[in-house]
């Protein structure tokens, strides 16, 4: 026998066993907490409310400096979180990251990329836009929490602890299986394919005075977004077939109507 069959061999007895179910359960919930941390941290980040460093402060360098330093930030972010989320990496990557932690280790991957974006953001402080309407600019940062409201809820509404990798630790806890993914469109989704993008597409455009530094923001997270959905609906072709096929011809991508 070869070292990587022992290995392969091997894996599964550690996995299987008490302490590394305990242990991988402590990681699914402190991935989890990293996670909630960040997404909470990004909400006063976008709208410059409660943190100490949102998207409009910082240090301050030249602006083609910081268009590039944000640039790459986004980046890296984008990459992480594209190809960690497609099916032919965690073939690959499950080869060595056990399978029932697989799902939070790309989430506590994905918020330590977001927490360096916000660390070392660089502000872009010119301002595009400026609402001096009060009752205008309240609606507008109404609207943006709106817009994050959305994002959790339809968290909720598919299935918020499996989305973010508690569900697979917490049923590795007990010896329980996953069940396989079945297609499905709860609530929002019968009326928009991707309410989650559509929820952060509202939370970043939904400002009252509009940055340099918060339109580069908004504009390439938001064209990653429409990066995204294509890769996602390509890996949801490959799992569904049929079934996603028609459900596109159904349901708008973006803007809520049924056809």
């Amino acid at each position: 026998m070869s070292q990587i069959d022992q290995v392969h061999s091997i894996r599964p007895a550690v996995a299987g066993s008490r302490i590394f179910r305990f242990l991988a359960f402590l990681y699914g919930i402190a991935a989890y907490v990293v996670f909630f941390v960040t997404i909470l941290y990004a909400i006063g980040f976008v709208t410059g409310l409660v943190v100490p460093k949102t998207i409009d402060t910082g240090s301050q360098t030249p602006a083609t400096e910081a268009v590039i330093i944000n640039l790459l930030l986004m980046s890296l972010f984008a990459i992480q979180h594209s190809v960690m989320a497609r099916q032919q990496f965690k073939a690959w990557w499950t080869q060595f990251v056990p399978k029932p932690v697989e799902r939070s280790t790309y989430v506590l991957l994905a918020s330590l990329s977001l927490l360096l974006l916000f660390w070392q953001w660089r502000p872009l402080p010119s301002v595009i836009w400026n609402v001096e309407n009060p009752d205008l600019a309240v609606t507008l940062v109404t609207l943006s929490f709106a817009g994050w409201v959305l994002v959790f809820t339809s968290t909720f509404i598919i299935n918020h602890f499996e989305l973010f990798g508690l569900h697979q630790v917490a049923n590795h806890l007990v010896g329980k299986e996953m069940t396989p993914p079945r297609f499905k469109t709860p609530l929002l989704y019968n009326f928009v394919r991707h309410p989650i993008y559509l929820g952060f597409i509202i939370a970043f455009w939904a400002a009252p005075t509009m940055t340099a530094g918060h339109l580069l923001f908004a504009a390439v997270t938001t064209l990653y977004i429409f990066v995204g959905i294509a890769l996602e609906e390509h890996d949801l072709v490959a799992l569904f077939g049929d079934e996603y096929r028609q459900y596109k011809q159904r349901v708008s991508m973006l803007i809520p109507w049924r056809r």
